[in-house]
């Protein structure tokens, strides 16, 4: 409950702190130094969010070579078997 009045209280403040100063009961008016931030913080949060995708591609494409990997282990292992179980009954005729 406590978490949610801070953040409801933040959020507020937030807002507050934007308003144009062509209103009688905004004092701070930081609405230009918000701008140059969000103009130069897109660009670096663009360059990350990137990176991040590329991670995760590059992750999944292993994930996909061990996936492969395994099938082919698994039906190395069967066919091993096949055989076996076939020189077994050849062995019993």
């Amino acid at each position: 409950m406590g978490a949610l009045i801070v953040g409801i209280v933040f959020v507020l403040f937030a807002v507050y702190a934007v308003l144009p100063a062509s209103l009688p009961f905004a004092l701070l008016n930081w609405w230009e130094q918000v701008k140059v931030v969000l103009a130069g913080g897109i660009p670096l949060l663009a360059v990350f969010i990137g990176l991040i995708a590329i991670m995760i591609g590059i992750a999944d494409i292993k994930d996909k070579i061990e996936a492969k990997k395994e099938e082919e282990e698994e039906a190395r292992a069967a066919a091993e078997a096949e055989q076996a179980e076939s020189s077994e009954e050849k062995k019993e005729d």
